[in-house]
């Protein structure tokens, strides 16, 4: 049954009548990983599988949500105290409470949601559930926040009730989405740039390896404290270094004996990330999609060998990718897991994939999961 027509029937069995429906959509991440957080460029779309709510406002200060992928019901207040257990309540709750932490007005609500993102694979269902609802309760309680202030409330929400440091990347994708599109943005100014996404020859192929990560483990954590390390070294010679997205690389090697090697090599990625991402956004405005694929190759040795987020699985899967002929490919969001993202030519797709089905079972014992990628729109009403 189709997605929408599941969460009004389950809406109206709870709730009765009324309501509207809101939905925001999940990202990918052509290039510019682990870049956001420290304040260099990233370039995202939203895509075509995200999540949906109905919501109505219940004249209570309580929010009753129900989540149909996770077939549970939670009720909660809307003060500090009043956050609940569950990990997926936290979301809606954290976006309340960020709302409200910015003079926003928030009142009960009752709701019922559910996504088609999926879990785990690094297409961030998090920033699409957090931006449905910063954009919905936006609009039902009239705040008037920008679409700027709505991606910090979900990137807040992870910050203070969710255990995740993340950057903006994944909730600036969700709400400012464009099909189409996909978006330069500078994680440090905000300031963005849609470039249109229409590689004719080409498709875009995700490879779940269907190992999943936790963004809130110490990993993730561990290695933002690492860039911030070696950006604090390094601004001790250049005072203008905010982020490490700021530095050169002859300004990281000046401090190389003054931190640990592990820090060095973690800066050493970034810094290259954030050169790469305006190669590749130089590359498709020439229509040159090899120099595309090849930074998307030096992307995934960087986050393999260099920030150490990828997986056996995940270089199992880059590696085979070569072997077929692909354009790029690379691991695809925070890592430890999750998707390969694949720029593939029209006429090759089929042996690729085929080669993936028949291979990564084979040495790992459990199937892949393949998606292929629609760039769409971000946070929306749905008439």
């Amino acid at each position: 049954m189709e997605m929408k027509t599941r969460i009004e029937e389950k809406f109206t069995t709870l709730f009765g009548t009324g309501g509207e429906m809101y939905a925001s959509a999940g990202r990918i991440n052509l290039i510019g990983e682990h870049t956001d957080y420290n304040g260099g460029y990233v370039f995202p779309g939203a895509i075509d599988c995200g999540i949906m709510a109905k919501i109505k406002v219940n004249g209570t200060k309580k929010v009753k949500a129900f989540s149909l992928d996770y077939d549970e019901y939670v009720e909660f207040g809307l003060e500090e105290e009043d956050k609940p257990l569950q990990q997926w309540a936290r979301y809606i709750f954290g976006v309340c409470r960020e709302t409200i932490k910015r003079g926003g007005k928030v009142e009960g609500f009752d709701c019922v949601f559910a996504g088609d993102v999926p879990l785990g694979a690094g297409l961030s269902s998090s920033a699409a559930l957090e931006s449905t609802f910063a954009f919905a309760i936006n609009e039902i309680f009239d705040n008037k926040i920008d679409k700027f202030e709505l991606a910090k409330i979900g990137q807040s929400t992870e910050h203070n009730y969710c255990g995740v440091k993340c950057g903006i990347m994944d909730q600036f994708a969700s709400i400012f989405g464009k099909s189409g599109s996909l978006i330069r943005l500078n994680c440090k100014t905000l300031e963005y740039k849609y470039y249109p996404f229409d590689p004719r020859g080409y498709q875009v192929v995700l490879i779940d390896s269907c190992v999943k990560h936790e963004l809130a483990s110490s990993a993730y954590n561990k290695r933002r404290e690492s860039c911030e390390n070696a950006a604090a070294a390094i601004r001790k010679n250049h005072p203008e270094v905010e982020f490490l997205s700021d530095a050169k690389r002859v300004w990281l090697e000046e401090v190389r004996d003054q931190i640990p090697e592990e820090d060095f090599l973690r800066a050493e990625y970034v810094i290259g990330e954030v050169q790469r991402v305006l190669d590749v956004c130089d590359a498709l405005e020439r229509g040159d999609y090899e120099t595309v694929g090849e930074m998307m190759y030096q992307t995934h040795f960087g986050l393999s060998k260099l920030y150490e987020v990828s997986c056996p699985e995940l270089d199992f899967l880059n590696k085979l990718a070569r072997k077929c002929d692909v354009t790029g490919s690379r691991v695809m969001g925070g890592g430890f897991g999750g998707c390969t993202i694949n720029l593939v030519k029209d006429d090759l797709y089929y042996n690729f994939v085929s080669a993936v089905e028949e291979q990564f079972p084979e040495k790992f014992g459990h199937p892949v999961k393949i998606y292929d990628v629609v760039i769409s729109d971000g946070a929306r009403k749905i008439s």
